[in-house]
């Protein structure tokens, strides 16, 4: 459908799902919108997407009830609406799924999904055998193969946030809104999960889908709004995007593409040698990485992505096997001493394990750097430098001295990845590099990358996105069950190739 008939279809109120007209939002001095709009038509999937700080939560905030707008008007189903609060957009058919579960881990399955009072009761009390049939009738339409009795607390995060889904989409709304839904799912669930909302399209349920993904945008979605500081730049038809044309809407410039390393790659001593590696849940492994090559990890989750980088971290100790880093063998290593060598670890959870929150831009930048100086020594204070950082490595701070928990998630990934990539590491790992950023900082992670190889350094990338392993990598390994099971150029790293071994597919036909 071309944008001008769609267009057409919004301007009756009985096509509008929900919408966001002209709404602006402030915080302290700070602008999170700026006249944004958002219109979602009845039955549409609305992809929402734009760079962390765009105004992307505060416009579900304002969408959902959870924060009240400055300006501007809500419209439901073509009616102006007020909201005091999350209960009453609820009530009002909009129930949104954030990135952060609001689940209640002592309580089971069922009694998440139906919270309160849908819960079936009787005369006598809760009817727990119908309500574990309907809550199961619903997990079955995501293929989620759980209990229903089971306590949320003792599932895998992966199998909470699904759900966490399943509870939002039992409750017959006609608008449901999915902040990063896929951020901690499988690729099986991601199917299953897109398979529900195609189901939901069918059944006239529009859905507001937020994703830093640009192929599930492509792969899902009818329509498309960009955000970009706080104001909507660009809404129309995805069909009518291509990836850079979206990209350039939510940076405001277009982003070069990002180059191979493989020409740079040096013929001498190897950066790291493995040799028959073995450490719980990881092995027998070999492998050998050149300085200036990027090798990426591909993998499902538990096939021991992970492990490979925190075991050459130092974070694990190795039961068996030989490590060598630049032709010096290595008996034992801790964090400390990879750090001495040059080793760069960069976890996959930068909240918890990357980052002090509480601390400043200029505490977190110098981390690593005081680490590595004598306990003797002064703290670096080279405000010039700092700032130099921030420009080079377009981190976006109010200050310095900003608490880093202040930061956009793809400014808190730059801080942990400028911490170590200012001090010129020889060998880099990263897990996980770009999880829950937007595509702006992606591209920004992926130059930074580049240029780290470029500069000589081996770069090992593990990811779950097959996507960004081809953009970075100049070849992919892949995990099956903590063991090699296939080793594939770019190219040949196809969706279904890198299933096919994950899943020991290879190994087993061998």
């Amino acid at each position: 459908m071309k944008e001008r008939d769609l267009s057409n279809r919004l301007d009756r109120p009985s096509a509008r799902a929900l919408a966001g007209i002209g709404i602006e939002k402030s915080y302290g001095g700070g602008h999170a919108l700026r006249g944004a709009s958002l219109e979602i038509a009845a039955g549409e999937v609305h992809g929402l997407i734009g760079e962390n700080g765009s105004g992307k939560s505060t416009m579900i905030g304002v969408l959902s009830g959870q924060r009240r707008p400055d300006r501007g008007q809500i419209l439901v189903q073509g009616e102006p609406r007020t909201f005091s609060g999350p209960a009453e957009a609820l009530a009002a058919g909009i129930v949104v799924v954030t990135q952060e579960t609001t689940l209640v881990p002592e309580l089971s399955v069922t009694e998440n999904v139906l919270l309160g009072h849908r819960l079936v009761r009787t005369a006598r009390g809760i009817d727990w055998a119908a309500s574990h049939e309907i809550a199961a009738g619903v997990l079955q339409r995501l293929r989620l193969d759980v209990s229903p009795s089971r306590l949320v607390g003792t599932l895998p995060i992966d199998q909470q946030q699904m759900v966490e889904i399943a509870r939002a989409i039992s409750m017959r709304a006609h608008t449901v809104i999915l902040d990063e839904p896929t951020s901690a799912l499988t690729e099986d669930q991601v199917k299953s999960l897109f398979g529900v909302i195609r189901d939901l399209r069918a059944e006239s349920i529009s859905t507001l889908f937020v994703s830093h993904r640009l192929a599930e945008i492509f792969a899902l979605t009818d329509r498309t709004t960009v955000l970009r500081d706080g104001k909507t730049i660009t809404s129309a038809p995805t069909a009518e995007f291509t990836r850079d044309s979206l990209i350039e809407a939510m940076v405001g410039h277009p982003v070069p593409p990002t180059g191979s390393s493989s020409s740079r790659r040096q013929a001498r001593e190897p950066a790291v040698q493995a040799r028959d590696v073995t450490c719980e849940g990881l092995g027998p492994l070999t492998l050998e990485l050149m300085p200036g090559e990027t090798l990426g990890i591909a993998g499902l989750v538990g096939s021991g992505r992970s492990r490979l980088l925190e075991a050459l971290a130092g974070y694990i100790d190795l039961t068996s096997g030989s490590v060598a880093f630049e032709g010096e063998a290595v008996e034992s290593l801790s964090p400390a001493m990879a750090m001495a060598r040059g080793i760069a670890f960069v976890p996959s959870d930068r909240k918890t394990e990357g980052l002090v929150l509480i601390a400043g831009v200029a505490e977190n930048l110098g981390m690593v750097d005081s680490a590595r100086r004598s306990r003797f020594a002064r703290p670096s204070r080279d405000t010039a430098e700092q700032r130099d950082i921030v420009e080079r490595y377009r981190i976006k701070i109010p200050s310095l001295d900003a608490p880093v928990a202040t930061l956009s998630g793809g400014n808190q990934q730059k801080v942990m990845l400028a911490k170590w990539l200012r001090c010129d590491p020889r060998l880099i790992l990263l897990d996980e590099p770009t999880r829950g950023v937007d595509v702006g900082s992606k591209a920004d992670i992926y130059r930074l990358i580049e240029e780290a190889a470029g500069k000589g350094a081996a770069v090992v990338v593990s990811s779950s996105e097959n996507d960004e392993l081809r953009e970075v990598a100049d070849r992919i390994l892949v995990l099956s069950h903590g063991r090699i099971a296939a080793e594939l150029a770019p190219d040949e790293a196809t969706d279904a190739a890198i299933a096919f071994h994950a899943m020991g597919a290879g190994a087993e036909a061998a």
